[in-house]
Formats: structure tokens, sequence, C-alpha cells
């Protein structure tokens, strides 16, 4: 899934850790044809999977057990590379190599535990900045390695199964001999610990997507890997009969005392009545979609939205990228693997059939490791926008499900107040492919169907949803992953729900809720659903509405995949905070509050940081500024420091910053219609400056002479920000925080800054303003340390 999205623009990356990243020199030999296969497990090889903890009864032994078989799953799962030099492939454009997911998940445990002050001391920096943060593709041209500029050299293997087996070490021992208070909950560290463990079971189900986009002659069945069978009984008829289902009220939601581990996204509650429908009975099959690709599929314009016409013409393709034909079709993949193709032609001692009415050959299947004959009962793998043109294919008023459709699919639910035992996937039997009970998808009549007549709404493979993604009523990110979830709030991501046959724990629950764009590869398909009343109907969909900014992009459409005049639907705010506050009017207000009064805010706050500096001498090296805005106090302390970053969250405030980096001025609509020019005095320096959009304080931020944060008042969630800033700051260094809405006294920051950082001066300033003289709240903090060290030498 998603962390932290990081770009820069102009000038040197002062103050970041991308200069100063030194690749192990080792690596030069990754592509070497003479290299071994080495042992990659530091544990042991199992393609078992547990039940997920109770975290109101667990001991230190389920925790452990739990902890080695995330783990061990996970290394399992690349012993199927052929040899080191498949690590450093691309099976995907849109991603790294696979070099990157091996140690990103060991990365994630340390980061996250370092939040919680589980872990005092780092394992590897260079590491833990190397391999901490993935890619949500957010265009279908990204190229792999973009932040790492597509040459970059990954250190060896050895080195990161070394770092993994340091890793491991170092958690059992946090296990064993930290206290265990029950339950473990949301406040508790033992969460960022739990937290760990369910998102390497995530990325064992998105690196087997990568590892089953490689060409197969690069991969190898493990001896324990099972597949399912291709057929059950006498086989699926179809879905020749919609299956009715009763108009109910549905609520959605996790409650926030339910005792396991969930994302941030599964806690609140949307309460909505759901009118009566008509489902397929079961996901559409390979043989059903075969016949959508036999009548021109994928060739007929007006069954694709705009945007999906425009994808598949990029990407070339004429099937599914899971199935096999011998055209020669572009694969996806990235960098060396590029011009490899897995559609390759071959002759009929190869096991292809020509299909002579066609002319063109029939189609054969790639499962994990092997190419066999398409299996015509297993669900289609596919992605929104091939989901929606089949639906169009089908005939007037067919259409996805909505999330609210899809709970009331399951049928009836135990309550959550029952506990674990509501939840499938804590169950001893599981009636569903879930849990890696088969190393493939299964035919869809192979599990009962539930007491609603409907089969494998949960498992199989993921159900695509017409919902975009977003957060319930209520929603709140957690300090220790705040942007897990939120960044992908934006109108352009899809919900997907169910689980597929390689999803455990959290990915198996009944709560759990994931998306992805549209264009996304996953093991993930679709259900045909249909209105019972052919007049337009209002219907429990969710759509995010708000235009979200794209940084150098601006604002694009979002990702609607229904028609307005037939179809009535929610239309909703992301609940991501920040994207609904990054507007053209707060663009206006900060420019206005910048560039307004001669002599305002960025002067007066300049001043006082370069005063606190000189007091307590932290230095003129290095200085970052978090709430940057439109740049100019960021300009202005460059008079006093090296290098200065500036970070901020909102991309209108980036792009704005990085124009007047780059031109000096800046023209812009008022909010009454007027054009109005912000200019930037020829005396600030905009060399060595740099500007970030992130999300969060990454550990690409390095330690810093000078941290001044003006941005809690504009923050999803401010903890977040200030649990890291004790390691981005020197020892010598100080922290300046301005409480721009006097929310965030010493009292308010104490909790969550004094376990590493003192208070040593706190009083309220006053600037004004276009609207008069406003005041607030500044603190300054230091290392204990240091603090201790200054007032003894004082």
């Amino acid at each position: 899934m998603v962390t932290g999205l990081g770009f820069s623009s102009g000038g040197v990356q002062g103050g970041t850790l991308d200069t100063q990243l030194k690749p192990n020199p080792c690596s030069e030999c990754v592509m070497d044809d003479t290299m071994k296969k080495i042992s990659i497990l530091t544990g042991k090889e199992t393609f078992q999977s547990l039940k997920p903890l109770d975290l109101s009864v667990c001991d230190k032994q389920q925790i452990l057990a739990y902890f080695n078989n995330s783990y061990d799953l996970y290394e399992s799962l690349f012993t199927s590379l052929k040899d080191e030099k498949v690590f450093y492939l691309c099976p995907d454009r849109l991603r790294l190599p696979l070099v990157f997911y091996f140690a990103h998940t060991a990365v994630v445990y340390v980061n996250k535990l370092v939040l919680a002050g589980l872990l005092k001391t780092r394992v590897n920096l260079e590491f833990e900045t190397m391999f901490e943060t993935g890619v949500d593709e957010m265009s279908w041209d990204d190229t792999e390695n973009y932040r790492m500029g597509g040459s970059y050299k990954w250190p060896t293997i050895e080195s990161v199964v070394d770092y993994r087996r340091q890793v491991r070490n170092i958690i059992t021992n946090i296990i064993e001999k930290t206290p265990l208070e029950l339950p473990i909950n949301m406040e508790s560290p033992w969460w960022a610990l739990v937290m760990g463990m369910e998102h390497e079971r995530i990325h064992l189900e998105t690196s087997a997507v990568l590892i089953r986009q490689l060409p197969v002659d690069m991969v190898t069945k493990p001896s324990a890997w099972m597949y399912a069978p291709v057929k059950h009984d006498k086989g699926v008829n179809g879905n020749t009969n919609m299956h009715y289902i009763n108009a109910t009220d549905v609520t959605m939601g996790k409650p926030e005392d339910f005792p396991s581990y969930g994302w941030d996204n599964e806690y609140g509650q949307v309460t909505c009545h759901v009118p009566a429908f008509e489902a397929s009975k079961f996901m559409i099959t390979n043989g059903e979609y075969l016949e959508f690709v036999k009548d021109g599929g994928y060739n007929r314009k007006g069954l694709w939205s705009q945007k999906g016409w425009q994808w598949k013409e990029f990407r070339q393709l004429v099937h599914p990228v899971f199935w096999v034909c011998t055209k020669g079709c572009n694969n996806g993949c990235g960098s060396n693997l590029s011009t490899i193709s897995h559609c390759e032609a071959v002759d009929n001692n190869n096991g292809y059939v020509i299909d002579d009415e066609l002319g063109s050959p029939s189609f054969r299947y790639r499962v994990m490791f092997d190419n066999i004959e398409l299996p015509l009962d297993w669900p289609v793998e596919v992605t929104y926008h091939e989901a929606k043109a089949f639906c169009a294919w089908k005939g007037s008023g067919y259409r996805l499900p909505a999330e609210a459709e899809q709970h009331v699919m399951r049928g009836p639910q135990k309550s959550p107040a029952v506990g674990t035992e509501c939840d499938m996937i804590h169950q001893d039997t599981i009636s569903a492919n879930l849990n890696l009970q088969y190393g493939s998808s299964t035919p869809v009549n192979l599990y009962k169907p539930n007491t609603v007549g409907l089969y494998d709404i949960m498992g199989n493979v993921w159900e695509w949803n017409e919902d975009h993604f977003n957060g319930f009523e209520n929603f709140k990110s957690h300090h220790f992953y705040d942007d897990f979830s939120t960044p992908t709030f934006d109108g352009k991501h899809h919900l997907i729900l169910g689980g597929s046959w390689i999803s455990t724990g959290n990915e198996a629950s009944r709560f759990a809720r994931y998306a992805f764009r549209p264009h996304f590869v996953q093991f993930a398909g679709f259900r045909t659903v249909r209105n019972l009343d052919e007049n337009k109907i209002e219907l429990p969909i969710r759509i995010v509405t708000t235009d979200v900014f794209v940084l150098g992009e601006g604002v694009t459409g979002n990702s609607i995949g229904l028609d307005e005049t037939k179809t009535g639907f929610k239309k909703v705010d992301s609940t991501n905070y920040q994207y609904t506050i990054d507007t053209d009017a707060a663009l206006y207000g900060i420019l206005q509050l910048e560039f307004g009064i001669r002599e305002g805010y960025p002067e007066m706050l300049s001043e006082y940081c370069l005063i606190m500096g000189n007091k307590y001498n932290s230095g003129k090296g290095n200085c970052a500024v978090f709430g940057s805005g439109a740049g100019k106090i960021v300009f202005i302390l460059k008079k006093y420091y090296d290098t200065v970053l500036g970070v901020d969250a909102f991309a209108r405030y980036i792009q704005a910053a990085t124009t007047l980096q780059e031109t000096r001025r800046l023209s812009i609509t008022s909010p009454t219609g007027d054009e109005k020019e912000f200019l930037l005095d020829q005396e600030l320096q905009t060399d060595n400056v740099c500007f970030k959009q992130l999300t969060w304080i990454a550990n690409e931020i390095v330690a810093h002479d000078l941290i001044l944060m003006t941005n809690l008042h504009r923050l999803q969630n401010p903890k977040a920000w200030l649990l890291r800033l004790w390691e981005i700051v020197k020892m010598t260094g100080i922290v300046v925080i301005f409480s721009m809405d006097n929310q965030w006294k010493e009292n308010d920051l104490l909790p969550i800054l004094s376990p590493n950082l003192s208070c040593i001066e706190s009083e309220v300033l006053e600037y004004q303003t276009l609207s008069g003289i406003q005041r607030s709240t500044v603190t300054v903090w230091k290392h204990h340390w240091c603090h201790h060290h200054h007032t003894i030498s004082r």
C-alpha cells in the first residue's frame, strides 16, 4: 500500500538525505551472470498462515508466533525467484525492483517501533531511508525508481538478508523483554508491532502480484505450493440468472474497541439505505470474460470510459494481464524487462490450440509460477477499467456493486460485540478461498453459497466496487502511520473488498477496506449488479468530489465510472482534511499573509529564529521549515543558513513556492476575480533552497541545525509529525514551534516531545497582518542532554 508522497524541486537537496545516499559498492555486481542463488531465509520456509491475534487475550508466545509466521511467509515467497539477479528487475514499470519490497517490510517494522518508543536505536538509517517509501503510481507513464533516478545501484541481497536477520532478532528481543499490558489498543506501543506484521502481510500479496508478472522462466514453484483444481463438480453454468437481493439498511465500520488490529480507514461509521437490486451469483469467470474478448471488447471504444480507453491504448492491451496468447503483447514490465513479452509466438507442440474461427490462438493462463490452460471456471482478474467495459458490454443497467451492497450481499453478520468470533479469518475453519488455503484462485463454485445464495463474497479474488476510497464519518488517522490511507482519499482510487486467496491477517477480515487506482494490476475481479428500477435511483455509492490539486498537474478529474444522468450517488468530501483545505482561496490567503505586509509574519518569525539560534548556538548550517507555505520565510532564512528545506503537505503551496523560486513572481486570481501579482524581493536568495511536498516527516529528512514548524493547525494528524522532530534536529540544534492558532502551547506539546526534547523558551509573539495585530504562541525545544549541558555552562 501507500506511504508518503515525496517531491522536490529547485536548488540542491540541502538538508535531505537524497545527496547523501551512498550505494553499496558491491551493488555493481548484481547483474553478474555468474552469481549463484543464496539462502534468503532468516527463519523457515512456510506457506501456512496463522490466524490473526486477538488483542484482548493474546500472550507473548502467540505474538511471537504470529510475528515469525508473518516474517517467514514473506521470505518464503521470495524463494521462488531463481537467482539474485531477479531481485533487481521490475516486473511492473510502475513499481520499484523486487529488492525494494524484500527489504521494505523489515524497514517499516523499525520505523514504526522507533515512533512507538519500543526501539531506541536505529538498525541502519541508510536502509531505513532507502527502503522506506513505496510507490502508488499517480500516472500511467511513471517509470520505476522515480525517486532514485532510474539508474540507482541497490545494495546486495546478502546485505538485505543480513538486515532482515538483525531486525528479526531485535523484534524477538522486544517481544520477550517488553512488559505486555492487555488489551493492545491504538494507544499501546505494541500497536506499532502488530502494525508491522499486518503491513508485511499486505506486501505478501502485493509482492506476489509482482512476482506473477515476471517471465515464467525467472521463477520456480516452491515444493509446498499447491494450486487449486481447475474445475469443480460439473462446472459453472455462468451467470445467466441474476440473484434478487432485498432492500435493507446497513451500517459499516469497525468499532474502535474491537479486539483485532485495524487500519485507520476501517473505523468510524456510515449507515445507509440499500434499495433492492440484482447481483450475479458468481464472480465473473474467465469463461464469461472470454466471450467479451471474442466479441471484440478490447477494440470497441464505445464500451470504455474515456480514461479507460486511454489507458488500454497506452498499454496496448488485448486481454487481461494474466492471460497468455501468442501475439507478443506488451507486458508492462519495466527496465530491462520492458522488451520481453509473456505472449510469445509458439506452435501447437507447446500446448497452444489455434482457433480457426478467430484466426488467433486460444488463451493460456499465468498462475504464480507456471502457464496452464485457461481455467474457465476461475474468476477473471482485471482492472477497474476492464471490469467497467465488461459491464457496458453486458447491457444497459449493469454496473459494479456499491460498498454498501457488498455488505448486504454477505448476509446477516454476527454483532462485533461478540468479539473476534464474528470475523471469519479468526475462526478455526474458513469456508472461503482465503488465508493461503490454495496458491491460486479456485473455481467459483468450489465453496458453498452463503445464506443469501451468492458465492465467493469473501475470498478467491478481490471485488472492485464503484465507491471511491474514503474514510467513514469521524475518520481519524493514526499517529504511527498518518498517511496509510489519506493520500488515496483523492477521488482517484476505487475500493476493493472481500480479499483474495493470498489475503491473510487483517486483509482477510470482514472489516478490511483497500483500494487502488483503476488501472492497477491486482488479484481483483468483479461481479455485476443491476438496479430493479429502470428509472434513475439514488444509490448508496460514495463518490469523492473534492478537487485535489496534484503537483505539476493541477486539479485533474476524479475517476467516476457512473453516468449521473442515469444513476444517483452520494457526493462526499474527502476525509483527508488537508485535501479539503488546500484550495485556491487558501493559497491566496497564505500569499496575502506572507507578502501582504512589508514587515509581517515571515520577517518576524525569521528574526525570532535567528535570535534563538544565536542564543543557543544552534549553528548556521542547515534549516528546515515544516509549513513552508508559499516559501517567503524559507527565502528569508536562506540569508542566515547555508541550505534551507521547505516542506508542506499542500501541493498548491509547494507549486507557488517553486514558481517564486524559478521566476521570482507569481500571478493568481483573487477570490473576487481580480488578478494579483506577488513578487519576491531581489535581496532574497533562491539558490540552495529545496521544496518538498510530504505527507509526513520521512527518513529522507536528515538532522538540521534549526527546525521551524508552523503548520500544526492544518495537519491531519499533528502528533505524527511531532513524534519525529527529535530525530531530525541535531544534538546542538533547536526546534521552534509556532502555533498560529494558539492551540499548541507548551503543556500540549510536552506529552509528545518530552521523552526526547526539553522546552527552553515559551512566549507569545505579535505580528501585523492585513486584518490587524495577531498573537501566536511560540515554543523552543532542545535535546535533553544539550539543554542540561547548556544550562550548566551558563
